[in-house]
């Protein structure tokens, strides 16, 4: 009998499994299933590796006389391989089984099926199945494991512990080899194949991603990591919203009108964990239930549908999801400036929307709408805000707008449009965001959680008032405040004259546009006398080059690690920052700091650094 295998046999060892059970004289091996198991094996695919084990097999069986084994055909060109999954390969293999008169043996079904219409000779032999109730990674995990993290030549590390008190430890002694690591990597993603319970959400040249059951699992490969790693998290606990701090007055939010919410915390805080709660709540009271998830690891019921990119995109996500109009979507995480549009748009079309969004305060969660929304329909969009720390509701605000003074200013006509955001458990004023001399600003008030000492409205002010002096002023300013809207500026000898102007009226025009009486004074009058001992107060400045990415404005530094320093154009103060460990300055682009630098940067303007 002479047959010939495509890829699938191959690679099931069905070639070697047929000729031990007799009749098979000659065994030819197409070109083309050797340049399939080649490309698999050149991709670091166990499927390649163990096509070209069984090809060895049948070499040491030709060797030893019991058949003969024909290399035919050709190796597929470019277009074949690239349209493979069209059947072009598929074609060959059975073209060759016509012309070499041999049964053409498969594993593949449609393959089997398209012979038998053609009328070719098909010896069909079901694929081997696998064991796809566990993984082999599967014995890293216990009860209070959330994360494994394994990495060829590194010891196996997990997360273990209660939310709140996680720990990274070590849970092995042995270091991972190579093979054992691709045999882990090649088990995930065949389970994902072949179980019902598992897919492949995302799969590029050197990375997947895997949801199988409750796990998600990504499997990072060289070229794009420097070796095998392997991380699979999975929750450790399902919460309802009964566990959680002030749930009747959540549900009553909740449920009273569509919301816009944005669930923030640090990473490993609870925030999805919370979301999951805060789904099969609103699922059980009657709405209709959706999430956007990239990739999809909430653990929802099977009620609420799990929906992720669409064309690779979150946007077309949202455009299908307004036709299923649902009531509430669970946006699972709003990173990227286009989430924060997508997560609006759908808000602003009457969905309520609840976000995850990662931040260290509960304010960090809405200053990331500044300069991605509008100002005046940031409270349209989102009008709750609720920070997960150690896995409990640790604050919640309400946030919502009104035409007022801003907190700590007086004059009645500085009214404008504020966003005031609420403790909404004891209803006191923590912040407010306006525009404030061209800038947006975010103010701490009384019932703020960064315990500034220094007033909100009195640091954004000494901001201001230092960037308008310091564009008609050449030396060192200095700042003081006197009472709520009375400050003391002052300036070098050289530059009163110019800072006041004729007549007091530059120095007047600042106090209007401000809302603040001004008192400019020189250096030598200050009390602490700055400019004593002959030193001049005013600080070099170094000149920079920002580099403008995708999501950031750069300023790279290379020193001044954790210090806080002054960003000018031109001399000009732009904003205040400190420096990261990696000696730089990032800034967000969509904010209007980042915009105001970017047209610094593109009218030529020096870029300086002043240390403070």
């Amino acid at each position: 009998m002479k047959v010939l295998p495509d890829t699938s046999a191959v690679v099931d060892g069905r070639v070697s499994e047929r000729i031990d059970a007799g009749g098979v004289d000659v065994v030819y091996v197409a070109e083309a299933v050797v340049g399939e198991l080649e490309a698999q094996a050149n991709d670091g695919r166990d499927s390649g590796w163990d096509g070209l084990q069984e090809l060895q097999r049948l070499v040491g069986l030709a060797e030893d006389g019991e058949l003969t084994v024909e290399y035919v055909g050709r190796r597929p060109d470019a277009i074949e391989k690239r349209e493979a999954g069209e059947g072009e390969i598929d074609a060959l293999i059975r073209d060759l089984a016509v012309e070499h008169g041999a049964t053409l043996l498969t594993s593949d079904v449609v393959q089997s099926e398209v012979a038998r219409a053609k009328g070719i000779d098909v010896d069909y032999v079901e694929p081997r199945s696998r064991d796809t109730e566990s993984l082999l990674i599967e014995p890293y995990f216990d009860e209070l494991t959330m994360s494994v993290h394994l990495k060829t030549g590194v010891h196996p590390m997990a997360k273990r512990g209660e939310i709140g008190d996680i720990r990274y430890e070590r849970i092995d002694d042995e270091s991972l080899t190579e093979a054992t690591m691709r045999e882990y990597a090649q088990d995930v993603l065949n389970a994902a194949r072949e179980s019902p319970d598992g897919f492949i959400e995302l799969s590029h040249p050197g990375m997947d991603i895997v949801q199988f059951r409750e796990m998600r699992i990504a499997i990072a490969q060289p070229p794009f990591a420097d070796a095998i790693e392997i991380t699979a998290v999975r929750p450790i606990v399902k919460t309802n919203l009964d566990d959680y701090d002030n749930a009747d007055e959540l549900r009553e939010r909740f449920t009273e009108h569509q919301r816009g919410v944005l669930i923030s915390g640090a990473p490993g805080a609870g925030k999805s964990t919370f979301a999951q709660a805060v789904a099969e709540f609103l699922d059980d009271s009657g709405f209709v239930v959706k999430t956007m998830e990239k990739p999809r690891d909430l653990q929802v019921g099977p009620e609420i549908t799990q929906y992720t990119e669409l064309g690779g995109s979150m946007e077309n996500t949202a455009d299908s999801l307004l036709m299923v109009r649902p009531d509430y979507t669970i946006y699972d995480e709003v990173r990227k400036t286009s989430d924060f549009e997508t997560f609006a748009d759908m808000r602003l079309a009457g969905v309520g929307m609840i976000g995850v969004v990662h931040a260290t305060r509960a304010i960090d969660a809405l200053q990331r709408l500044v300069g991605r929304v509008e100002l005046g329909m940031i409270p349209q969009v989102v009008d709750t805000v609720v920070y997960i720390e150690a896995g409990d509701v640790e604050t919640i605000y309400d946030v919502t707008t009104e035409v007022k003074v801003p907190h700590g200013l007086v004059e009645e006509d500085l009214a404008r449009p504020v966003i005031v955001i609420e403790d909404f458990e004891t209803g006191a004023p923590a912040y407010e965001i306006y525009t404030f001399n061209r800038q947006v600003v975010t103010v701490p008030l009384e019932g703020a959680d960064d315990g500034e000492r220094e007033s909100g409205v009195e640091r954004v002010a000494r901001q201001e008032i230092e960037r308008e002096i310091r564009s008609v002023a050449h030396g060192h300013v200095d700042v003081e405040f006197k009472g709520a809207n009375t400050a003391v500026v002052y300036v070098e000898d050289d530059d009163i004259s110019y800072v006041i102007g004729k007549g007091g009226g530059r120095i007047s025009k600042i106090e209007d546009r401000l809302g603040i009486d001004i008192d400019v004074r020189t250096l030598s009058e200050k009390p602490s006398g700055s400019a004593a001992g002959g030193e001049s107060p005013a600080k070099a400045g170094q000149i920079v080059t920002p580099e403008v990415t995708n999501r950031h404005v750069l300023i790279p530094l290379g020193d001044h690690h954790g210090e806080t320093v002054e960003v000018q154009a031109a001399g000009e103060y732009l904003f205040t920052a400190t420096v990261s460990r990696g000696g730089e300055i990032q800034v967000s682009r969509g904010s209007a700091i980042a915009e105001e630098l970017e047209a610094a940067i593109d009218h030529g303007k020096p870029i300086t650094v002043v240390p403070q």
